[in-house]
């Protein structure tokens, strides 16, 4: 997802118009417009911290049609939303490039399973009014429909007086020194104080947003994706990137600083239920999840990697179901332990 700096933040989030790049509207009476029940509910102190997941894509190529496939995807968006997961990291675990534009066909098949996976993440992670607007017809999303939805605060419905909403900017002609015109999802485009291009993905603060969903003329201004949660504590959906290779998790680490606490997943780490295990105080918390061969596999297939150990990689490495009724636990079953 292609990202622009806005009031010197580097975290907010935009997507160009037809790019690999964040329900349905209500036709209930508006007359008696409610306020944004999920922006509502979470709307308190601000949360400064970011939590991240990582997991390769090729567990997509485990599945046996594009259906389940698809299915797999789903629930791993749910999980992630759930337990508000800031940022899904992608990593190919033999450490080569993700080819961005070719369609996953299946698993003995010339194609690439981490941009199947990452493009049904950031296509579920969109509010529904942006999705046709920001995702041209992809046969990779054939089946993405059928999915259930997030329901994040951010997909916000059109009769609703939220906070913050996620909008792109439309083709309108504005006036001389002018902002921009948004679809935010209301009934009616809004105006920005800045100017931006025509495509993007913008997180807007609406001004005077109580009764917002019944105005006429509704204005906002532009602010950081990061906003909604460093101010208010809203969970603010994920952003999804693409890693070739294990250690480019860290390399390519959008936050300052990178992350100070890594925790890798694996059956042969430490108890995490043990009186003794305790997760150290973080700013960039990250948790990653091996594939089929466990995180062992994609250490060894990362040749950027001078590692030989998974366990050297991580700050943590734990095991969150020691006594575990099955041989194996799939990584979507994971996430959620």
């Amino acid at each position: 997802m292609k990202k622009r700096q806005l009031d010197n933040s580097s975290e907010q989030k935009f997507s160009k118009k037809g790019k690999f790049n964040k329900s349905n509207r209500d036709d209930k009476d508006f007359s008696r417009a409610p306020v944004s029940e999920p922006q509502l509910q979470q709307a308190r102190a601000g949360r400064k911290f970011t939590v991240s997941i990582a997991l390769p894509g090729s567990i997509i190529a485990n599945a046996q049609s594009p259906e389940l496939r698809t299915y797999v995807a789903g629930q791993i968006a749910r999980a992630a939303v759930i337990f508000n997961v800031d940022e899904i990291v992608i990593f190919t675990e033999d450490g080569a490039q993700p080819r961005e534009e070719e369609e996953f066909r299946g698993a003995n098949r010339k194609s690439d399973p981490n941009v199947f996976l990452a493009r049904i993440l950031q296509y579920l992670e969109t509010p529904q009014y942006l999705r046709k607007q920001l995702f041209p017809v992809h046969p990779d999303l054939k089946y993405a429909g059928l999915l259930n939805p997030l329901d994040a605060p951010h997909h916000v419905r059109i009769n609703e007086d939220a906070m913050y909403r996620e909008g792109m900017v439309i083709d309108r002609p504005v006036r001389q020194g002018g902002g921009s015109w948004v679809n935010v999802g209301l009934r009616q485009e809004i105006t920005l104080d800045k100017k931006l291009d025509e495509g993007m993905r913008v997180t807007v603060k609406i001004k005077d947003h109580l009764g917002s969903s019944t105005r006429k003329i509704v204005t906002g201004k532009a602010v950081s994706a990061s906003a909604p949660r460093e101010d208010h504590g809203i969970y603010w959906g994920y952003t999804t990137r693409l890693a070739s290779g294990l250690s480019a998790v860290w390399s390519e680490c959008p936050y300052e600083g990178g992350y100070d606490v890594s925790v890798g997943t694996s059956e042969r780490g430490k108890d995490a239920n043990s009186s003794d295990f305790q997760l150290p105080k973080f700013k960039h918390l990250l948790i990653v999840f091996g594939g089929v061969g466990g995180l062992e596999d994609c250490v060894y297939g990362d040749e950027q990697s001078k590692v030989t150990q998974p366990e050297e990689m991580f700050s943590l490495y734990i095991n969150s179901c020691i006594d575990q009724g099955s041989r194996t636990i799939r990584t979507e079953e994971a996430i959620p332990i």
